[in-house]
């Protein structure tokens, strides 16, 4: 065996790697970029599972960031437990020829419950009180307290929200490090987001992606090194290229103005009652996934979306079949968004009467993805002020809704999720092997499983 890291740099793509990451661009021009034609939906979680299976969403079951769970009739996004996933790991192909083998996952998805030997993963304390406190969940539970010791709290507002920055990647990266100083695993998964975010917010060509470029280039570098000093054969992979947006489709708006979705009224709110619905969509990025409850209605749904602007595929049984996800857990038609298109979950027809939720950074209770929690609302004054003094009340025990997330997703400029983009905006593997100059994303699971066992 040969000590490995596999660094995740989300967003990163060929024509991304030049002036703005010059340690990136020496360090890979010594190595063969293999360009990654991802599985469909090309999103965090099915992305990652398609790397670590060698399979297909039809096989390891991950159809996106969430679904619907159709034995709680519940549509639910962004759960940890490996568990979910239905086709072995890895590290589990990998104890097979050698039981030597371990594997430290540094926030890589499904981190919980699994058979790895080291974890480190985002895991919030939900107060009695309402309050949100940053944290991290670590297998064994005794590492937490000595990377919080080193480290200090997991920094969870700069994972993800309207301050996301460098600091999480920051913190990863460190963990990433003084896990294997302590445990030296053959095998390191490190996820660093930094990329991620400004690109979804402002789209590719925004100022302040040649920023971010700037600053994972040297939390990278100072990885690596680290690495490469200490004999880890280092490989890179990313998730996904973001493409530029600027139509936001409303899916379950059309599905409600259609009378197929169904929902309670609550406190002058409307919730979502998923259960009644004769239709639903799980928006993620670019794709959907539409849940029917009876199948003669599959036709009326049909009809209903399949000229929609922004809609350019609407995948049925065969075109699910066609595309490798066909899946239980995916729905019964699959939407996937033009290039310059993503889907909303927004549901409600009236800004007054959207959910609590809705103006807050709340992943688990959004029936979809929500992008636009990372922005301050822009329409409310003294944002900042206000926050203080929620945050100030949240201290001193009181309830308080942090409700700063607009409801404009026309502020989005960049997304991801469908298929189709030309080979330099496509994810990229960077490695040492002589592997093709295009992969599909399965196949790197093979040239992940060589890195750590040479001929």
């Amino acid at each position: 065996m040969r000590p490995t890291a596999i660094i995740n740099i989300v967003g990163l793509t060929s024509n991304l790697i030049g002036a703005d990451t010059p340690f990136l661009a020496r360090w890979s021009a010594n190595r063969k970029i293999s360009h990654v034609e991802p599985a469909l939906p090309a999103v965090t979680t099915t992305a990652q599972t398609s790397y670590l299976t060698g399979k297909y969403p039809r096989d390891h079951g991950i159809v996106a960031n969430g679904w619907l769970f159709r034995d709680e009739m519940e549509l639910k996004l962004w759960r940890q437990s490996n568990h979910l996933v239905q086709a072995p790991k890895i590290w589990e192909v990998a104890r097979e020829r050698d039981p030597s083998f371990t594997i430290a996952n540094i926030c890589w998805w499904y981190a919980m419950n699994g058979s790895v030997d080291y974890t480190v993963t985002p895991r919030p304390q939900y107060l009695a009180d309402g309050r949100k406190m940053p944290d991290c969940y670590t297998f064994p539970m005794q590492l937490r307290h000595r990377l919080t010791d080193e480290l200090g709290t997991f920094p969870l507002f700069s994972f993800w929200g309207p301050r996301t920055n460098i600091v999480s990647s920051q913190w990863i990266a460190d963990a990433a490090r003084l896990v294997h100083q302590w445990h030296h695993p053959t095998m390191n998964l490190v996820y660093l987001p930094h990329l991620d975010y400004n690109m979804q917010r402002h789209g590719t060509e925004h100022p302040s992606v040649r920023q971010d470029l700037r600053e994972i280039d040297g939390v990278v570098e100072g990885l690596i090194n680290y690495y490469e000093a200490n004999g880890v054969e280092v490989s890179i992979v990313s998730e996904y290229g973001i493409t530029n947006v600027d139509r936001p489709v409303h899916i379950n708006r059309i599905l409600r103005e259609a009378g197929l979705i169904s929902y309670r009224e609550e406190r002058g709110t409307e919730l979502l009652d998923v259960g009644t619905c004769r239709a639903v969509a799980l928006a993620d990025h670019q794709i959907a996934h539409v849940y029917i409850k009876d199948p003669a209605d599959i036709p009326l749904v049909q009809d209903l979306l399949k000229d929609v602007p922004g809609i350019e595929h609407l995948l049925d049984e065969q075109g699910k079949k066609e595309w490798k996800i066909d899946h239980p857990r995916a729905g019964e038609l699959v939407a996937v968004a033009d290039d310059r298109s993503w889907f909303t979950y927004y549901y409600w027809l009236d800004d007054d009467r959207a959910p609590d939720y809705a103006r807050t950074v709340d992943i688990h209770s959004k029936p979809g993805f929500d992008p636009v929690e990372m922005f301050l609302d822009p329409d409310k004054p003294l944002m900042i002020p206000r926050i203080g003094l929620k945050v100030a009340g949240k201290k001193l025990g009181f309830r308080t809704l942090m409700n700063v997330v607009p409801l404009r997703a026309e502020l989005i400029g960049g997304s991801h999720g469908r298929l189709g983009n030309a080979d330099g905006d496509l994810p990229v593997f960077i490695h040492r092997q002589e592997a093709p100059d295009k992969l599909n994303a399965p196949e790197v699971f093979n040239w992940l499983l060589t890195t750590a066992f040479p001929a």
